[in-house]
Formats: structure tokens, sequence, C-alpha cells
């Protein structure tokens, strides 16, 4: 067992969902949303080494060592599988760990409504599942890839970094594959998979330009592409697709996100009254009055649809927060802080 391995049970033993090893710090985890001491000595660097250093691919080290940072996954055998960053920052060295459960939840399961196994049953076209870092993007879209993979024959390739939910083959072929290790960047991988005979792409990340082109350029082809973005609503989140673009190809690109989107699924997790975490949805299927807003430069008008769209099964993100109030699963500060316009929710501060 490696040095690492023994926080790395506590932490699953406590249910925590992230590790972070820090020099000049005690250990800590996140719990329930919140960060705690593990009771231990303060980090030095040495111990850092220590303990990464066995844990780390010889390559992936020599990256952090020259780059100052470096991502990874690792696995404890029968325990759990945990998303590594390295780094180094103005004290010295830093790592966090948060865990990769084992086992592909359900949409039920993780209490997501019924609306989004629609979007399995979707055959070309851009899905997106967007919300902050630990969100919970990747498990909601770890759930309906398996849904995909028990009801269709597809052939489906995730690009990520690093892989996070291992898919079995049942109905589908499915190929995964890490940056770094299988492929140079996203846009590369993207490139690559457009002669590989997908049916289904999943891109981890749009991070740049270049990725969220490549990305669009596949759903205009008549490939299913499921995708994440760091925004927490449907309008903000074809703003900044839209505005990753030079001005003079935007009226372009908003022609091809108005044809090409399908769903956008945006989430937060807010802290429960009692412990654990809340997940507040918001969720647009796309219409072609919705195509149209976007063709248009009309983005803020989408939340307006989504609002009217209820029979269609959509909710905002505020209609979904203000039920959690409502329903006494979190406190008034907490939907404040989460909410997205925050004028309408002063009456919960009360």
């Amino acid at each position: 067992m490696q040095k690492i391995d023994r926080f790395l049970r506590l932490m699953n033993d406590r249910g925590a969902s992230d590790f972070h090893l820090t020099v000049g710090r005690p250990p800590m985890l996140r719990s329930g949303g919140s960060i705690e001491t593990i009771r231990y000595r303060l980090v030095t660097e040495a111990d850092f080494v220590d303990m990464l250093k066995p844990v780390t691919p010889g390559r992936i080290w020599e990256d952090y060592v020259r780059k100052g940072d470096a991502d990874y996954s690792y696995e404890i055998p029968n325990v759990a599988r945990f998303r590594v960053n390295l780094f180094r920052q103005q004290r010295g060295a830093g790592a966090v760990f948060r865990v990769i459960p084992s086992k592909i939840m359900t949409l039920e399961q993780l209490g997501l409504p019924e609306q989004l196994r629609r979007i399995a049953q979707m055959r070309s076209g851009l899905v997106l599942v967007t919300g902050p870092t630990g969100s919970g993007k990747s498990t909601t879209l770890a759930a309906i890839i398996d849904l995909i993979n028990e009801t269709r024959s597809l052939h489906i390739i995730t690009i990520e970094d690093p892989i996070e939910f291992v898919h079995p083959n049942k109905k589908c072929l499915i190929h995964q594959r890490e940056i770094g290790n299988h492929a140079k960047s996203f846009a590369e991988a993207l490139k690559a998979a457009g002669r590989e005979d997908p049916d289904l792409i999943l891109v981890g990340e749009m991070r740049d330009l270049e990725t969220i082109s490549m990305a669009l350029s596949a759903a205009e082809r008549g490939t299913l592409v499921f995708g994440t973005l760091h925004t927490n609503n449907a309008a903000k989140t074809m703003d900044r697709i839209i505005n990753v673009f030079p001005a003079g190809e935007q009226e372009g690109i908003r022609n091809v996100l108005g044809e090409t989107i399908r769903a956008v699924v945006a989430q937060q997790l807010l802290p429960k009254i009692g412990g654990g975490r809340a997940v507040a949805l918001e969720i647009l299927f796309a219409s072609p009055a919705v195509g149209n807003m976007i063709r248009e430069g009309k983005t803020p008008q989408i939340t307006s649809a989504i609002q009217t769209g209820v029979k269609e099964g959509m909710i905002d993100m505020d209609t979904s927060i203000r039920r959690l109030f409502e329903d006494g699963k979190i406190t008034g500060r907490a939907a404040y802080d989460k909410a997205i316009d925050k004028e309408s929710f002063k009456d919960v501060l009360t």
C-alpha cells in the first residue's frame, strides 16, 4: 500500500469528495461542501514528494516538475478511482484528489428528472452539461452514456482529461481516450474521432476555441456530441460559446449553434439543511424558437423560452432553486447565493 492510500481510504470511508495535500498545512478533506482538517502534522515538501511521486506516472511527474501542474487518474483497487491534480503555488506544492465513484449511477439513483432520459434518444447535434467545478457534470453525463449503452447499439468515443468513469461495452462499442496518454489535445483527438466512424463523441471539456469549433463541426456533420462548460445557465452557455470566437466569425457561429444545439443541462450543488448537497437543474430542450433566438443574437430571451416550456419538460435555474428552498431542503442564504436573478430572491433572506 502506498503512503497516500491511507488518506484516500479515510476520504472514501467518510464519504468526502476531495482530498487536499498542501505543503505547510495538514491534509484536508471536503465533505458536504465544507473543508475540514485531518489530525496530522504540517506537510513538508519532502512529505509531499514522498507521498505523491510513487503514485504519479514518471512522464507526468516530469511534466509537473517542468510546468508546475499536471493531471492524471489514480486507482486503489476495490476502493475507488481518483482524479488527481498536482500544482505548485506560492507556499510550495499542492495536490487535490477527487473521488470518481467506481459504480456508474443511474439517473434515478442520482435523483435527476425523468425528462433527461430524452437525451439518450437523441440522434445528432450538440448536448451540453454545464456548471461550476464539482457540480456533478461528469456524473450526470456518465449516467446518460450508461443509459445509451444499455438501450442502443452505437459507437461512442469519449475524450477526457483524465478518464473518469470507465464504461464497459454493453450494447455499445465504447472507446475512451485520455489526453496525454492517448492524444496530445482535445482538438487533436476530436480531429481523429471524425475518421473513426463515431455515432457519439463525448468531449470532457470544451475549453478553447479550436476544441469548441471542432465539436460544432462534428455536430453539424450529424454526429451526436456531448460536452461540458463551466457556465450556470443555458443563456450564459450560448454566450460563452459565441464569445470564444473572433467578432467577425460570431454571426456564422450563431447560425451553426442555432442549428445544432439539442439540449442544455445546467446544474449547481447547494448545501442541504442537515448535511449533504442538493442539485438545482436548468433544462433546455431546443426548439425552432430557441434556434432563432441564438441566430438573431437574442440569447437573454432563452430563459423566458425555458419558463414557457414547462410542458416540454424544461425548467429554469431560479425556479429549480426556489423549489429546493420552498421544500425546506436549503436555506434562504444558499438559495440567494446561487440564484441567477438575485433581485427576485431578496424575499428568501427575510
